[in-house]
């Protein structure tokens, strides 16, 4: 996710200084100035954006040794684009605050097609200043970008908008299996879902992955099953009960189990064949 967003942010004219814990990843980004640590892209920036793949990464580049908080100054505005959790959004947000920086949650939505495209979703939570300043990087990253709130709000957001989208596909593996079985083509349940109340664009965007069983990710098992895990901590935080997002939480578990925590999540169709002894299509 985090190359091509910075291809863009390139390609738009910004100059950028990189790192990534592996450095040939950082230098195959032609225009770029790669970095030797996390501080060193802080000691030479004034809006730092993080893209990685949970809260113990997060919480290591900004507070570690040699990470962010070593370099920033005052004024700076660190935007972290990935999926944490709300908890530690608000701990590092503090930390920011006490250096006399802010910090941005805008976590995204589209997966890797979106990021490549520049037409990610894009949830901010923090004050609208620092919205506004970071708007213009946001256009160039994505299509449709929402400040929703204060800091932590994005990724509430984002753990909402997971649930949707894991239990949309577990609905639509459902539906795929049952109406296969029943003697229906798989592409033509999908033509008939797709023109009425039931249509989606999780549905859309998985469609081929689904009828091809062509499950390279994508967005990986492995991480949605992360995100589900944010958003059922969310839950128990919140005083909010979500029995469906657990029991969808733990068909990923049991794929991570079964060794397919790498393929895309629309893999959970396999789940419901591998139960009902019955392959789309077949």
């Amino acid at each position: 996710m985090g190359r091509p967003m910075a291809e863009n942010l390139i390609a738009a004219g910004y100059d950028l200084v990189a790192y990534n814990r592996t450095r040939e990843k950082a230098e195959e980004l032609e225009g770029a100035t790669v970095a030797q640590s996390p501080k060193e892209v802080a000691e030479n920036s004034d809006i730092i954006i993080t893209m990685l793949p949970d809260s113990p990464q997060v919480k290591e580049v900004l507070a570690g040794e040699n990470g962010v908080f070593e370099g920033i100054g005052e004024g700076d505005l660190i935007v972290d684009m990935s999926t944490i959790s709300p908890v530690v959004t608000e701990e590092l947000a503090e930390k920011a605050r006490e250096q006399g920086a802010s910090m941005l949650d805008a976590p995204v939505s589209g997966g890797d097609v979106g990021a490549i495209g520049g037409m990610l979703a894009i949830m901010v939570g923090g004050s609208e200043e620092d919205f506004e300043r970071a708007l213009p990087l946001f256009e160039v990253m994505g299509a449709a970008v929402t400040h929703v709130g204060p800091t932590g709000a994005g990724q509430v957001v984002k753990a909402a908008n997971q649930i949707v989208v894991a239990l949309t596909i577990e609905a639509v593996s459902e539906a795929l299996v049952l109406g296969s079985k029943g003697g229906v083509a798989p592409e033509k349940i999908l033509d008939v879902l797709g023109g009425g109340l039931a249509g989606n664009k999780v549905m859309e965007a998985k469609r081929e992955k689904l009828l091809e069983h062509s499950f390279d990710p994508g967005f990986r098992i492995e991480l949605h099953h992360k995100d589900l895990g944010i958003a059922l901590a969310a839950g128990r935080e919140y005083g909010v009960t979500l029995p469906v997002t657990a029991a969808v939480d733990q068909m990923l578990e049991t794929l991570k189990m079964r060794g397919r925590g790498d393929q895309d999540h629309s893999a959970i169709l396999t789940l419901i064949e591998e139960s009902s002894a019955h392959e789309i299509g077949s």
